[in-house]
């Protein structure tokens, strides 16, 4: 029994996290010189991209009007001119591409050690993590969320930076050249900044539905791959293609009006733009008619040819990149959305390991406990043989939901013990409180005397094999699969390891043997074949405690008795937990233990068990079955 997988929560509403846009910028931090350039490089290329604009008042007003009126023009004075802005605009033209290629490097670094990061704390996780989490969930922040966040750093937080540096560049040089133009000019960035609000907040609404739909269509389909046997069993594929087809029409729903909405912003910023240039044009010949004086930065004076054109050039260099921050804001929003949960992965409770205790293997066999005790220099040698005892363990996953109670086990060193019972018992649950996937809640656990809660996990795991139901085989070798068991086995010990679990003949039927490459968990091999792969591995790292959590429950009776000559190699002089369905497969258990709703019921070997003619005797004589 472990505990219900939550589900992910959606809203409707993007909303900006200004602590998470912090700690998205940290990252920068560490790339400081490389940033300087980025920004000495966006500023030239901002100020090189206006200096045109700039350049056709002087251009006109002291070049051509002059030159038009002279009777013998020299032209060597505005070539000069001409040059070098031309010049300038192609140092800026540089500088662009430098700061676009060094911040795509900056982007996919950041990007790197996020997911490095992201991988790494994962390693760390308590088991409760992933048992109440949902795979779909964890992919979908180690990719999209991650991919979306790439797409902040390498292309939307630069076209902020740029946009946001020509905006400011283009405000001052209209300030030079007339400040009643450009209070025009901001009346008209008011009332484009309400129309951006608007369609921004009706977008961000469907692009969060969006992102829900596209998650459901996904886990939706990723169901029916896996089901796609019992689809075709039960003749399922209409309703099938009826349930897609209507998760398919909310998502087509959801992603048409967010477009709809989002792609309305450019549209709209350019008209806005072009009445904005009307509207300038007019109030400009307006006042170059009618002499009314032209206030700006550097003085007053009256209104020219020159000054208006100039003018009416920087309009259109100044819409553009407040429609392009405009049609970015959604995506800004949703990556910092994303971001949330990615901190939120990285922020997870990883396991806390406070135990002392210390495994050691002398002589490539012996296996010693090292225990320091405060007031001795020597750590306190202790053999290792074997023996748990579960004293009084209570335990439960969710507060007031008890799972075991009550629970007394000996296990002595050598000693075959079998966990029987209904499903949800409490048998793998007693597996997971020995490997300290979690902690119990009363009681004790104690093995070879010493409790488990001072041996350090890595220690403890390290000498008890598990040998589960359910297999995964990695997408390598046999030989790789097998040596997960102890990573430094030579390619002998694997051999012979699979020769011990029944392994060895069928492996060398394969196609290269040992070598074969093993593709989405092992799909070419049966189920039995994929446990005997499972117990060589557990047989490699030769460990002195095995736990075999229904390892035979699920293949048939033929493949049944090579699996059960494995383990029976397997589990020879070592202390073994047995949690079977099958019951012929336990009848030579040191002690049977018959759970019922987290509490042992009966205990005793199969004889006397079957002698008091109770559950046991029930459950192997059929006149009970389990659930």
């Amino acid at each position: 029994m472990v505990p219900k997988v939550k589900q992910r929560e959606y809203t409707n509403k993007i909303k900006f996290n200004f602590k998470n846009m912090l700690r998205l910028l940290t990252y920068l931090g560490k790339y400081k010189i490389r940033l300087s350039i980025v920004i000495i490089c966006m500023i030239i290329s901002s100020v090189s991209s206006v200096a045109l604009s700039l350049f056709l008042k002087s251009l006109i007003d002291n070049y051509i009007v002059p030159l038009l009126a002279s009777p013998n023009p020299d032209f060597t004075d505005m070539l000069s001119a001409i040059f070098k802005v031309g010049v300038a605009v192609y140092i800026g033209v540089i500088c662009t591409l430098i700061f676009t290629q060094t911040m795509l490097r900056i982007a996919h670094s950041i990007f790197k050690e996020i997911r490095d990061n992201l991988f790494a704390r994962m390693q760390h996780f308590e088991i409760k993590y992933f048992d109440e989490t949902k795979v779909g969930d964890i992919m979908s922040t180690f990719s999209n969320d991650v991919d979306t966040l790439r797409q902040i750093f390498s292309e939307i937080l630069p076209q902020f930076l740029t946009q946001g540096f020509t905006i400011i560049t283009i405000t001052i040089s209209m300030l030079i050249l007339s400040i009643n133009l450009t209070i025009c000019v901001w009346i008209f960035t008011i009332i484009m900044l309400i129309c951006v609000k608007f369609l921004s907040t009706k977008s961000g609404k469907f692009f969060v539905r969006t992102q829900r739909s596209v998650a459901d269509l996904n886990g939706y389909v990723e169901e029916l791959i896996k089901g796609s046997k019992e689809i075709k069993s039960f003749c399922y594929e209409d309703k099938a293609i009826e349930n897609f087809d209507n998760k398919n029409e909310e998502w087509f729903d959801n992603v048409t009006n967010a477009n709809i909405y989002a792609l309305s912003v450019m549209p709209a910023m350019n008209a806005l733009g072009y009445m904005l240039y009307i509207v300038v044009a007019v109030a400009g010949a307006y006042c170059a008619l009618f002499n009314i004086h032209n206030y700006h930065l550097v003085g007053i004076d009256l209104f020219t040819i020159g000054t208006i054109i100039s003018f009416l050039t920087l309009i259109k260099n100044y819409t553009n990149p407040i429609a392009q921050i405009s049609s970015q804001l959604n995506s800004v929003l949703l990556a910092l959305a994303g971001s949330e949960r990615i901190f939120k992965l990285l922020d997870q409770n990883v396991e806390i390991d406070d135990g002392y205790v210390k495994l050691i293997k002398e002589d490539g066999e012996r296996w010693i406990w090292l225990r320091h005790t405060k007031g001795y220099d020597e750590p306190e040698r202790i053999p290792l043989k074997g023996a748990i005892v579960f004293d009084n363990v209570d335990f439960a996953y969710e507060s007031g939901k008890p799972v075991l109670q009550g629970i007394d086990i000996y296990a002595m060193p050598g000693e075959k013990i079998a966990l029987v019972g209904a499903t949800g018992a409490g048998k793998t649950t007693i597996s997971n409180l020995i490997n300290r996937f979690y902690d119990v809640e009363e009681g004790k656990i104690r093995y070879d005397g010493i409790n488990i809660n001072r041996i350090k996990k890595y220690d403890l795991r390290n000498s008890i094999g598990l040998v589960l139901q359910e297999v995964h085989l990695f997408s390598d070798t046999v030989m790789e699969n097998i040596r997960y068991g102890r990573l430094d086995a030579s390619d002998e010990e694997v051999i012979a390891a699979a020769k011990l679990a029944n392994a060895h003949s069928f492996i060398e039927m394969l196609k290269d043997g040992y070598n074969t490459v093993l593709d989405n968990a092992g799909e070419g091999l049966s189920q039995g074949q994929r446990q005997l792969i499972s117990i060589a591995r557990a047989a490699v790292a030769n460990p002195p405690v095995m736990i075999l959590d229904e390892a035979t429950s699920s293949i048939d009776i033929r493949t049944e008795k090579l699996v059960q000559q494995g383990m029976d190699e397997l589990m020879k002089g070592r202390t073994v937990f047995v949690i079977a369905h099958r019951l012929s497969t336990i009848r030579n258990a040191t002690a049977i233990m018959v759970l019922d709703h987290g509490r042992i019921i009966e205990r005793g070997n199969h004889e006397s068990l079957m002698a008091k003619k109770g559950i046991y005797y029930q459950l192997y004589t059929g006149a009970l079955e389990l659930d």
